[in-house]
């Protein structure tokens, strides 16, 4: 099987779950494409090699700069042709799910979203992804000649394989105005942190941090931690946070090796966003919350008590 791997790229630099996504394809098919759009990254390209990439298309042109939806997908889907891929995939990020489900038509291809697990069974691909809400997995198989995939960051485990360098092919897009119908004009960071979906410690609040002038106590463990900060839907719809801090159904899905929930209930909502994370632990006072039922370790206690001593051991052992 050829597989063919999206590479998003953001301000000049890869994305680590794109590297991840090009490492469980190599390990898995026969050949392994990366494809990059937007503008030139150098020396970058061939890097992708150490992951497992044989080949690198770099797509560079005018209009590329900024993400266009319309143009990507027309790009992308002329190069999955092109190379006869039959297995394609994306990182489950903001990015992949505005794009892949418009490359999935014009592939009439089959999609399977935000998978945790995948493999090669009998010739056939099998793909593990989560269903009511987190609460249970299905494996499922795709029919169609091409099959498209999202994976799930921080589930696939990146590695660099060796010091290879791919081989790299740059060209121009085949693209017309007509292809720039939708294009970003700008993006606005909520903050200079970390995003949760690529950040391996996630801090996040609740409810239970009583109101918005008590963030700090939340971002002072996250710096110290060099952590990005989540936030559960009841805070991002009271105003408290941006929705790119959201972790949940509505939200963002996160799966770092450390996720600290402070004043959060564990609505089902919220679990199915960040229940595959590789350690939770949890800082409620009312010891019948649902987040205690998933959580590895639970602190019982005022998150206001906790959070500053909590801090401050952790700042002591780390030197900050």
């Amino acid at each position: 099987m050829k597989a063919i791997v999206f590479v998003e790229q953001r301000d000049g630099n890869i994305k680590k779950s794109s590297c991840e996504a090009i490492h469980a394809a190599a390990g898995r098919f026969d050949s392994c494409t990366a494809v990059v759009l937007g503008p030139d990254l150098g020396d970058a390209y061939a890097g992708l090699g150490a992951y497992g990439a044989s080949k690198v298309i770099a797509v560079n042109g005018d209009g590329l700069e900024k993400y266009s939806v319309t143009a990507y997908a027309k790009a992308f889907c002329d190069i999955v042709r092109e190379t006869g891929a039959d297995v394609v995939l994306f990182s489950a990020t903001a990015m992949a799910k505005d794009l892949a489900p418009r490359v999935a038509v014009r592939l009439e291809a089959a999609l399977a979203s935000d998978c945790t697990a995948l493999s090669v069974e009998e010739g056939d691909v099998i793909a593990t992804r989560p269903v009511y809400a987190g609460k249970a997995f299905i494996r499922v198989s795709l029919s169609t000649p091409v099959k498209i995939f999202t994976l799930r960051p921080n589930v696939f485990t990146i590695a660099e394989t060796s010091d290879a360098q791919a081989e790299v092919e740059r060209r121009a897009p085949d693209l017309g105005e007509e292809d720039f119908s939708v294009q970003v004009v700008e993006t606005k960071m909520s903050s200079g942190r970390k995003d949760v979906v690529e950040a391996d410690v996630v801090v996040s609040g609740g409810r239970g941090m009583g109101a918005p002038e008590n963030w700090n106590l939340i971002e002072e463990l996250a710096d110290v931690l060099d952590a990005a900060t989540g936030a559960s839907r009841a805070v991002v719809d009271a105003g408290w946070r941006p929705h790119a801090e959201q972790v949940g159904q509505t939200g963002k899905t996160v799966s770092p090796s450390l996720y600290i929930a402070c004043g959060i209930s564990g609505a089902i909502q919220h679990l199915a966003g960040m229940s595959s994370s590789k350690c939770i632990v949890a800082i409620n006072k009312d010891p019948e919350a649902p987040i205690f039922n998933i959580a590895d370790y639970g602190i019982i206690g005022d998150v206001m008590e906790v959070l500053p001593a909590l801090t401050n051991e952790i700042r002591a052992v780390v030197g900050k």
